[in-house]
C-alpha cells in the first residue's frame, strides 16, 4: 500500500492537534496545595531576595524589588489567596515567580516551585461553581488531577481586582514601565 501526500498531510494535522491540546504549566506549592500557571505567563523564577517595604500598601503587597533596573511589585500569594500562614520563617525553597500580567511585570512569592508539567487540556475541569461563587475574583481557571494530586490552575490576570491593579501602577518603574 502506497502512502500518498494527502495521508502524510493528514497525519501531520493530527499531530498538530495533539500538540495544541497539551498545555505547559509551571507547578508551585503554597503550603500543601499544588497550583499551576501557564508557562507563557512566567517570565522567570528567582530566589527570594530582600524586599523594600512600601508604606500604606495593601497587606498582601510585600513591597518592591529592583530586578535588572526595573522596580517590580512583590505580592505574597499566600496572603492574597487568604491561605493560612505558616510560622516557619523563610523556607529555603521559597521562590518569586516573575509573571507578566496585562503587560505588567509582577512578582508572586510562593513556597516552592515543583516542575514544568504538560497536561492535556481535556483533563482540565472547570472549578466547582460553589467554590468560585464566593470569590470576588475568578482567579481559579480550572482543576485537574496530576500524579495523584489535585492541581489548581490559577489565572494571574484575575488574581488582583481592578482597583488593586491600579494601586500596583504606582509601584512600577524602570525600562518596562
Amino acid at each position: 500500500m502506497q502512502t500518498s501526500y494527502f495521508d502524510i498531510e493528514s497525519r501531520g494535522r493530527e499531530q498538530e492537534k495533539a500538540q495544541v491540546q497539551l498545555m505547559q504549566l509551571v507547578g508551585f506549592r503554597i503550603g500543601k496545595e499544588l497550583f499551576g500557571v501557564d508557562i507563557l505567563m512566567v517570565q522567570e523564577i528567582i530566589r527570594k531576595v530582600p524586599i523594600t517595604s512600601v508604606p500604606n500598601a495593601p497587606d498582601f503587597i510585600e513591597g518592591v524589588i529592583n530586578l535588572r533596573g526595573g522596580i517590580i511589585p512583590i505580592i505574597d500569594l499566600r496572603k492574597r489567596l487568604r491561605l493560612p500562614t505558616l510560622d516557619q520563617g523563610q523556607n529555603a525553597g521559597t521562590r518569586i515567580l516573575i509573571v507578566t500580567v496585562d503587560s505588567r511585570t509582577t512578582g508572586f512569592i510562593v513556597d516552592s516551585v515543583t516542575k514544568v508539567m504538560k497536561i492535556q487540556t481535556s483533563d482540565i475541569e472547570p472549578p466547582p461553581e460553589i467554590v468560585v461563587a464566593g470569590l470576588k475574583s475568578k482567579y481559579i481557571s480550572g482543576v485537574c488531577k496530576i500524579d495523584g494530586n489535585l492541581l489548581i490552575l490559577l489565572d494571574f490576570s484575575q488574581v488582583l481586582l481592578i482597583r488593586e491593579k491600579e494601586q500596583l501602577k504606582g509601584f512600577e518603574s524602570g525600562p518596562d514601565a
